[in-house]
């Protein structure tokens, strides 16, 4: 179980980027344009915090692959967060935003998690790979 997670995050992460592209141009083009200034505003911030989580844990990935909580972390921010703000800009139960705290107290906790994770490599050195081989 734990190795399919590993590899399926980046590829939620690599679908949430690409759908806070989308999001960041609807609200740009399709809300701005129509005047719904309100809609934009929260849409553009919602697509700005997903995308720059999502990069986040994929360099997670990149610095510590066997460590998941951080990145896991991140990715469900990543869409509690956002998720809230599209919901609320696009008319949806004004109930849904109360999902936003929680997804940004999980962007915290990510940084958090990264932050030890990476202060552990410097206190302890390179791990061994697998084969035995110390890590460059």
């Amino acid at each position: 179980m734990h190795d399919r997670l590993r590899r399926w995050v980046p590829v939620v992460a690599a679908l949430l980027g690409g759908l806070a592209v989308a999001m960041g141009a609807f609200g740009a083009h399709l809300l701005a344009g129509s005047g719904e200034t309100r809609a934009a505003e929260l849409v553009e911030t919602a697509s700005r915090y997903q995308l720059a989580h999502a990069i986040a844990a994929l360099v997670a990935g990149t610095l510590r692959p066997e460590r998941l909580a951080g990145r896991l972390a991140f990715l469900v921010g990543a869409v509690l967060f956002p998720g809230s703000l599209y919901a609320l800009a696009l008319g949806l139960p004004r109930g849904l935003a109360t999902l936003a705290p929680v997804g940004g107290t999980l962007f915290l906790v990510g940084w958090v998690l990264l932050a030890i994770d990476l202060a552990r490599d410097r206190r302890s050195g390179p791990e061994p790979t697998s084969r035995g081989d110390p890590r460059p």
